[in-house]
């Protein structure tokens, strides 16, 4: 007698298998519902997936993303699927966009937009665009995060250009340190000391502000990035489409990402291969991590970490000892503060 697998029906995996069979979706819709970047990790090399699949309600797999507020899961099928179509609608005309504007989330909204979605695509039945839906539905925040990003379209951190000094620094020390007269002086004064101060946000192109892009720039000195962008001049933009992995791999093989840079900046792609002295009891010690690492090192690793890279290291890895001293450390005395009364205290946690 032949075995039979008996598999128990629960009430979960019932209303599962009804959803996906009344919906019709696939295990991409599913995976894209829950958040589970890992499923859509393996499904990403089927070629029975169809990304641009609609259910009997008209929604795809980005769409259901884009209203679950999954940010990873939208940047995945944003980056991985090089035939993904951000201008479908479902049947009652909304878009991923659309949607994402609608139940407030700001993020994925953001990642749509930086990767080519139409910001004044008007939905089918009543005709109203983005932020129509935004303000109709109450979610303020989002309106000023379009309204931002419309003020600011280009990612600057991915440019070529970096500029360490604040520009408008010469003009405020200029101002600050201008001649002032008796009565500004007197009313300077009497602002100081009537005045209220409120915590309020950063300025626009202020100090902070400022601080904030140098530190998170490409080619900021203060920071040390493991990559570079393949087309420096063409930075992501509110509006313009930008290209998959997929698609970026079919426009510069891995040929010339090793001999020469191809639309990049500075020669940032090296064909170098670090090299290490290691001993016949270190190279015992290579872990598959180092030796799958070769090609990663030598396509997408800049000319300025590939001499010295820790995340992917090549050849083996060194060893390290780790001694305990044998003296304890000192404690240090706490010394006693005295609490004032009109201060605050910090909160204590149990």
């Amino acid at each position: 007698m032949s075995n039979v697998t008996i598999l128990a029906i629960t009430p979960s995996l019932k209303s599962f298998i009804l959803t996906v069979v009344y919906y019709q979706q696939n295990g991409l819709m599913v995976a894209c519902c829950k958040g589970f970047v890992d499923i859509i990790y393996g499904l990403h090399t089927c070629p029975f997936i169809d990304i641009n699949h609609q259910d009997n309600e008209g929604n795809t797999a980005l769409m259901i993303a884009s209203q679950a507020g999954h940010v990873n899961t939208v940047m995945y099928l944003l980056n991985y699927f090089a035939d993904i179509d951000t201008e479908i609608k479902d049947c009652r005309g909304f878009t991923a966009l659309i949607k994402a504007a609608m139940t407030g989330r700001n993020d994925v909204m953001a990642a749509l937009l930086m990767a080519g979605a139409h910001i004044h695509a008007l939905d089918s039945t009543r005709g109203q665009c983005t932020r129509d839906w935004a303000l109709k539905t109450g979610r303020y925040e989002t309106v000023l995060r379009l309204r931002r990003l419309s003020m600011r379209p280009k990612a600057e951190q991915c440019c070529e250009s970096y500029v360490p000094e604040w520009p408008e620094l010469q003009e405020r020390v200029a101002k600050a340190t201008a001649d002032k007269s008796a009565r500004q002086k007197i009313t300077q004064r009497i602002k100081n000391t009537f005045g209220f101060r409120f915590p309020r946000n950063p300025q626009d192109n202020g100090a902070l502000d400022h601080m904030v892009r140098i530190t998170t720039s490409v080619h900021s000195p203060l920071i040390s990035t493991g990559c570079r962008p393949l087309c420096p001049t063409s930075p992501p933009e509110v509006g313009k489409r930008r290209m998959a992995v997929p698609e970026l791999m079919k426009k510069h093989p891995a040929k010339d990402l090793e001999q020469s840079s191809v639309c990049h900046s500075n020669g940032s792609v090296s064909h170098i291969i670090p090299t290490i002295q290691c001993s016949a009891e270190m190279e015992r010690r290579g872990s598959m991590l180092s030796l799958a690492s070769t090609k990663v090192t030598t396509t997408f690793i800049s000319r300025t970490m590939a001499r010295r890279n820790s995340v992917f290291p090549s050849g083996c890895i060194p060893k390290i000892d780790v001694s305990r001293p044998s003296d304890a450390t000192p404690k240090k005395e706490k010394k006693k503060k005295k609490k004032a009364k009109s201060l605050l205290e910090p909160p204590k946690w149990s």
